[in-house]
């Protein structure tokens, strides 16, 4: 049985989360929690990481001392506005060939989005045929990680684990909104979901095809589990582009990008 949502957004160490109120100027001690979670971001003395606070505030610290079972940070600065959208945007990715999904994996975490799901539908490369020509797929968590230090954010996406079709589909349950991109839609565009909803959504999974495409099966069973097809237009895009065009207009919309 596939984790939730639920499940994924709550795992523990994804947020350097400190254990009292911050401000700039301060000192604070990281133990337990906190400090594994400044750990799974490989930092190093002098290293500025994103600490949020009980407050749901974000600073920039810096790293002083890193020991066994502690840290202590120099907090320097308040970031404003924060770094993590008002959305939980879950994207379904079907598995790409060559670098792509390392090109998706860091884009996506860029834009705001909290979980990426590589999955195997029928058109698309399996994953013992990407390992055969680039070995290096297992390293997507780290790939996430760079992104993360790179925008500064405080929040470390989840890369979960290769699975099935219907295994992604199991993921994005319960969530507000759910969008397709689907080549061939042609009446449905992004617009009009955007404009089909009075109040903005809280969390929004986006379902994005191979480079071959969808077959019509999927479609429907997609379809048949809450997603709305949605057209990109008239050209072709590749997959990537797809999910970096369609994730900047859902975070205009609905995120942090206005």
């Amino acid at each position: 049985m596939p984790p939730m949502l639920d499940d994924l957004l709550k795992r523990p160490h994804h947020q350097i989360i400190s254990p009292q109120e911050l401000e700039v100027g301060m000192r604070i001690d990281l133990r337990g929690d906190p400090f594994t979670a400044l750990l799974l971001r490989e930092p190093h003395l002098g290293e500025a990481v994103t600490v949020t606070d009980p407050l749901g505030r974000e600073f920039r610290a810096r790293v002083e001392v890193l020991e066994a079972g502690e840290a202590r940070l120099f907090v320097f600065e308040e970031l404003t506005p924060p770094t993590e959208p008002p959305v939980d945007l879950l994207l379904l990715q079907a598995l790409p060939d060559k670098e792509r999904m390392e090109l998706i994996i860091q884009k996506a975490t860029e834009l705001g989005v909290k979980v990426i799901v590589p999955f195997k539908s029928r058109r698309s490369i399996s994953l013992q045929e990407r390992e055969a020509r680039q070995p290096k797929a297992h390293r997507w968590q780290h790939v996430a990680l760079r992104a993360t230090k790179q925008c500064r954010r405080a929040y470390l996406p989840y890369v979960a684990p290769y699975c099935t079709f219907r295994e992604a589909l199991d993921l994005a349950e319960g969530i507000d909104l759910k969008i397709m991109l689907y080549e061939g839609e042609r009446k449905r565009k992004m617009r009009d979901v955007l404009k089909g909803r009075s109040i903005s959504p809280r969390r929004i999974s986006l379902l994005v095809g191979p480079e071959g495409g969808w077959e019509a099966e999927e479609v429907r069973e997609a379809s048949e589990r809450g997603f709305v097809p949605v057209g990109m237009g008239g050209r072709v895009l590749r997959t990537e582009t797809a999910t970096i065009v369609a994730c900047a207009i859902l975070m205009y919309e609905w995120g942090d990008l206005r």
